[in-house]
């Protein structure tokens, strides 16, 4: 084909493209101002709203990311060494009878208690530090059914104290009770620390600043600093033996110490700038 008619096809071309663009504006011009015209503001009004909330939700939007994406959770400690300062020391007397011998085994019983209450008065007990169960009854189960039936009865014996070395003497001297004739058994002593809330307070500051410090350090590696604090969960309180690891998710108590660690942990979350 000859290089002239191409040339002038193709501007042929182009020329009734930008016709038809410039009068299909024209049309949408057009059309667009009739459309307001019958909507009146109604349409202008809408236009408007939608263009606040759109940039109002933008706006939100880079906010929240930005937010988010400047902050640095780190988990804190805190841990104070405290001394119990109440025992609870708990112990049982028994016997075991025969069916046609369980109204005797009730007073056989209640002499034992008297001996036993007998001697934690001679060694201090003060009558409102004690504390006695009920008597209960369990029948015990035999393969013969022909045998006579076998009940064993028991009664508990609590002790309550703020004396801790005063009861560690009496546990070491019960044996005196043993030799008397009753049958006695006994518990280890349970030691608790009473200060548990005011320590809580004192901890969860401490914990929350390890949990600076260990923001600082984290943040120093990226060249950025840790601003305020912006939420803080604190977890459950751990009372544990001295210088033990056992720590449980729901909390641990250990009772079988009387030197211990109260310790707590803290979840926070700081502004890095």
């Amino acid at each position: 084909m000859n290089l002239y008619i191409l040339t002038q096809q193709l501007s042929s071309k182009k020329m009734y493209r930008r016709v038809r663009i410039k009068f299909t504006y024209k049309i949408m011009n057009i059309s667009i101002k009739e459309f307001f015209k019958e909507q009146n503001v109604k349409g202008a009004t809408v236009l408007a709203i939608g263009l606040v909330v759109a940039a109002g939700v933008g706006a939100w939007t880079v906010l929240k990311v930005r937010s988010y994406s400047n902050t640095l959770s780190v988990t804190g400690s805190a841990k104070v060494a405290v001394v119990s300062d109440s025992v609870k020391w708990a112990s049982t007397i028994t016997r075991t009878v025969t069916e046609e011998g369980l109204q005797g085994g009730y007073i056989v019983l209640a002499k034992d208690l008297q001996a036993v209450q007998i001697f934690l008065t001679k060694s201090g007990i003060a009558q409102n530090e004690i504390t006695i169960s009920p008597v209960f009854s369990n029948l015990n189960y035999k393969q013969n059914d022909s045998a006579p039936r076998e009940y064993t009865l028991n009664q508990t014996i609590t002790v309550d104290s703020k004396d801790l070395a005063k009861i560690d003497q009496i546990v070491k001297n019960t044996q005196q009770i043993v030799q008397s004739g009753v049958i006695f058994s006994t518990n280890a002593p349970e030691y608790y620390y009473s200060k548990l809330s005011e320590q809580r307070v004192a901890l969860l500051a401490n914990a929350i600043k390890d949990a600076k410090a260990r923001a600082d350090q984290l943040a120093k590696t990226t060249g950025k600093q840790v601003g305020s604090l912006q939420s803080a969960s604190s977890g459950v309180v751990q009372v544990l033996s001295k210088n033990s690891i056992d720590v449980s998710d729901s909390g641990q108590y250990d009772t079988s110490s009387i030197d211990k660690d109260v310790m707590i942990t803290v979840k926070a979350t700081f502004v890095v700038k």
